[in-house]
């Protein structure tokens, strides 16, 4: 039934300027559409709508997954420089801000409300 329609993240937060803030400048997505209520970004060939709503960073796992392949660590230390302030997990091996899992790399950050968004080299 929806094997081969197009599917779109959607985060929830409280403060449209401060979130466009975040994921035009701060991410680099390029605002498709947008309102006082609702906006929309490209990423790949998918798109994340950011909503506001008073429920915003209420969820506790991932919101958002990229995955960027090889230019993990490129983009960390790109968002790194942004101000992005990355999660770091007990438990997991970590070198810098990037988690290792045999091949597997991967990093978590939130957005200004809170919102788990996540990269892996997938």
């Amino acid at each position: 039934m929806l094997k081969d329609k197009d599917s779109a993240a959607i985060v929830a937060v409280t403060d449209m300027n401060r979130a466009r803030q975040f994921y035009e400048t701060t991410l680099g997505l390029p605002l498709v559409s947008g309102d006082e209520n609702v906006m929309q970004f490209e990423t790949g060939s998918t798109a994340l709508v950011v909503y506001r709503s008073d429920y915003a960073g209420s969820n506790k796992a991932n919101a958002v997954v990229w995955g960027v392949g090889a230019e993990i660590e490129t983009i960390v230390a790109d968002l790194k420089a942004k101000g992005v302030v990355f999660e770091h997990y007990k438990d997991m091996d970590l070198q810098g801000d990037v988690h290792i899992a045999g091949d597997f790399k991967m990093v978590w950050f939130k957005d200004p409300d809170g919102n788990i968004l996540h990269l892996n080299n997938m």
